[in-house]
């Protein structure tokens, strides 16, 4: 334990900042783990809002300096790529089926060939006199 006044006040005060920044760590862990549990039971547009607040709760633990901002950056990186997953996976599962059409045929325009530029000069390389 210390012994200055200084350094008594310190404690305590670290000890103070310790528990707020669990507590934002603790609200940004529950915001993301929302996510992922809406995710699993298949309310994609819930998920959508509850991605939205999440990452308002990762910000602003960013903007605290408790996260990061490469590491605050990467968690909204991967709840973003869950949320499109699980959307790409939706709508492919409720898409209806496909009825097949006559294909149409389009004619392609003729392709002009790229005009080359001609190349400038390169300077010749002197070689230093051999002494």
């Amino acid at each position: 334990m210390p012994n200055i006044k200084s350094a008594k006040k310190r404690v305590l005060v670290n000890d103070k900042k310790t528990e707020q920044n669990k507590n934002i760590r603790s609200e940004v862990k529950t915001a993301m783990k929302k996510v992922d549990l809406l995710i699993k039971e298949g309310k994609l547009e819930d998920a959508k809002v509850a991605l939205s607040a999440a990452f308002a709760s990762i910000d602003a633990a960013c903007s605290k300096n408790i996260y990061h901002k490469n590491n605050a950056s990467n968690k909204k990186a991967k709840l973003a790529k869950k949320v499109s997953a699980a959307f790409a996976t939706a709508t492919i599962e409720e898409a209806p089926a496909v009825v097949e059409e006559t294909p149409v045929v389009v004619e392609e325009a003729p392709v002009a060939e790229p005009v080359k530029k001609p190349r400038k000069p390169r300077a010749k390389k002197v070689e230093a006199p051999a002494e």
